[in-house]
C-alpha cells in the first residue's frame, strides 16, 4: 500500500496542475529611476516660470521630458519581471506589475520545448519584447535560463524564466498526453 500512495504522489509531482515560475532583473529599477528623473524635471520646467529663451522653446522642453520620461519609465517597468505560468491548456507569460504585455500560447499549437541555459539580452538586442527574424519572439528580462517553444507554424517563442528545465518536464509531459495536445474538461 506504500508503494502505491507513492506512485501516486509521484504521479502527481510529474503532473502538476499549474506551473509557475518568474525572473527579475533588478538593473531595470536604475532605468525607472532615471526615466522618473525625466518626468521630474518636465514636471519642474512646467512649474518654472522664469524661462529666457521664449515660450515655445520651454513647452518643447516640458513635452520632450515628460515623453521621454514616461517612456523609460512604462519600457523599463513593463520589464522588470516576468511571470509564467503553465496550466492544462497554455502557457502564460506577464511582464511587469500590471502583467502587460502579455501572451498567451496555447499547448496545442506547441510542438515543442527546448531548454536553454544561456540566453542573452545580446543575443535578441536587449531587454524586453524581442523579435528577430532568424530567431523567432522572446521576453528577456535578465541573462540566464530559458524556455524555447517551438510552434506549429513554424516560430519559435523564448522567455528567461527560472527554473525554466522543471518548465520544460511540464510542457513535454502534457505535449505527451493522448492526441498530442492537452486535453479540456468542460
Amino acid at each position: 500500500m506504500t508503494e502505491h500512495a507513492h506512485g501516486e504522489r509521484a504521479a502527481a509531482d510529474k503532473h502538476p496542475d499549474v506551473w509557475t515560475g518568474r525572473a527579475s532583473n533588478r538593473v531595470q529599477w536604475l532605468l525607472a529611476c532615471a526615466g522618473a528623473a525625466c518626468l521630474a524635471l518636465g514636471i519642474d520646467l512646467a512649474v518654472e516660470t522664469l524661462w529666457p529663451s521664449g515660450i515655445l522653446p520651454l513647452v518643447m522642453s516640458i513635452v520632450g521630458c515628460i515623453a521621454v520620461g514616461l517612456l523609460i519609465l512604462f519600457g523599463t517597468l513593463a520589464f522588470v519581471h516576468v511571470a509564467v505560468k503553465v496550466d492544462r491548456d497554455c502557457l502564460e507569460v506577464r511582464c511587469g506589475h500590471i502583467g502587460l504585455p502579455r501572451r498567451r500560447i496555447p499547448l496545442s499549437h506547441v510542438v515543442g520545448a527546448d531548454f536553454a541555459p544561456a540566453v542573452t539580452p545580446r543575443h535578441w538586442g536587449g531587454w524586453g519584447y524581442r523579435w528577430r527574424p532568424e530567431q523567432g519572439t522572446a521576453v528577456i528580462v535578465r541573462r540566464g535560463e530559458g524556455v524555447v517553444l517551438s510552434l506549429g507554424d513554424g516560430h519559435k517563442f523564448t522567455v528567461t524564466v527560472d527554473n525554466a528545465e522543471s518548465a520544460v518536464r511540464v510542457i513535454r509531459d502534457r505535449l505527451r498526453l493522448p492526441g498530442g495536445s492537452t486535453t479540456s474538461t468542460a
